[in-house]
């Protein structure tokens, strides 16, 4: 497996067409969820995400501050296959990513409800009560980051 972080502009298509296809298997097909899933923010990201062979298996975006927040931002957190680590890696890479970029202090972060305890794991903590976005139960969590 092999990590990668780049911007928009050093994708290539197969990657962009990789990355978009994961994105709306999960998002749109799988979480039947129809919804804005290209939303003009891919073009001012960090792509970050875990190719085995040819195909991506892991992916998440970050973008700077006051895009979607006033903090450095993470979302479109997915892995192909649950409960592998894939997730806890990317994201991983992803909080490495947002420090190397953005020079995070702290990043902030829509989560799925469901995924609360994920995020609690590497230090994110809860900041809303719980709301519908989609139609999906999410809230709002913020890592502050120590070791800059």
């Amino acid at each position: 497996m092999e990590f990668y972080r780049k911007r928009f502009s050093g994708l290539d298509t197969n990657e962009l067409y990789g990355i978009l296809k994961l994105r709306f298997d999960v998002f749109v097909l799988e979480q039947e969820c129809l919804y804005q899933e290209i939303d003009n923010l891919d073009q001012d990201a960090i792509h970050v995400y875990i190719k085995d062979g040819d195909e991506i298996v892991a992916y998440l975006r970050v973008l700077d501050r006051g895009v979607e927040s006033e903090d450095v931002a993470i979302g479109r957190v997915i892995a192909k296959k649950r409960r592998k680590g894939l997730g806890t890696l990317v994201l991983k890479e992803g909080i490495k990513a947002a420090k190397e970029f953005f020079n995070a202090d702290a990043i902030y972060i829509e989560a799925q409800s469901y995924a609360k305890e994920f995020y609690e794991n590497l230090g994110f903590v809860q900041i809303s009560d719980e709301f519908l976005l989609d139609d999906i139960a999410h809230i709002k969590m913020r890592l502050v980051i120590k070791d800059k």
